[in-house]
């Protein structure tokens, strides 16, 4: 397991996601449509060289997650550098949660789902993160309330992702029962759940850790634009 999280990215986009791929071999990067991820086969030119020549224009990025990341080649320049972390269910199985509030989110709810990430920034959101999989949702009075989701899979491992919530409806539990609806739906499926938060997030971190998440190790975030 230490192997695969430690390069979620890389071991996502060469296996159980493969097909959101747009470029193989030295260098893999995931659908823009999907986000902004990317990974090196190892640190070297040829596979700096190789992540270049993915991008597409002047405003491009892209975004490493590693737990050790190399510096970028001189081609790239750094527009972001933040610290994660990394955390792993410990906490059992989770019986199916049944709060008649949650409901299952598709191509209909895009828009607000967009608008409540951008809003709130649980992590990279592009114009397809919404099809990585299973998302749920609450609506207060007819408004997205809350979200969450999935993001990478690798072999037996699933990320729990876009879990946020409007600030004027934080505090009533919304984000954990939506987390658990998530976690059962891995869980069915034999997927053990992870999760990435930025580290200076100390409620979120607080909320997983009451929730059954230990914290794994500490992750890079790295986006890097061509210099």
């Amino acid at each position: 397991m230490s192997e695969l999280l430690d390069r979620p990215v890389w071991h996502a986009l060469t296996g159980r996601q493969a097909h959101l791929a747009v470029a193989h071999g030295a260098a893999v990067r995931i659908d823009p449509g999907y986000g902004m991820f990317a990974a090196l086969r190892e640190p070297s030119c040829e596979c700096w060289d190789a992540l270049a020549a993915t991008f597409v224009g002047p405003n491009d990025a892209v975004g490493l997650v590693e737990a050790d990341l190399p510096r970028p080649s001189a081609a790239f320049h750094v527009l972001r550098e933040a610290e994660l972390v990394q955390m792993v269910w410990d906490g059992g199985d989770v019986p199916p949660e049944h709060d008649p509030r949650i409901v299952p989110l598709g191509e209909s709810d895009a828009t607000e789902m967009a608008e409540l990430a951008h809003a709130t920034e649980p992590g990279p959101w592009s114009t397809r993160t919404h099809r990585y999989g299973a998302f749920y949702g609450i609506r207060v009075d007819g408004r997205l309330a809350a979200m969450a989701g999935e993001r990478l899979l690798l072999p037996g491992l699933a990320e729990v992702s876009g879990v946020c919530t409007w600030p004027e409806f934080r505090g009533q539990g919304l984000a954990a029962a939506l987390v658990r609806k998530v976690i059962h739906g891995f869980q069915l499926r034999g997927d053990r759940p992870f999760l990435h938060c930025y580290g200076d997030n100390t409620g979120a971190i607080h909320l997983y850790e009451k929730m059954g998440f230990h914290l794994r190790r500490r992750m890079s975030l790295l986006v890097l634009a061509l210099s």
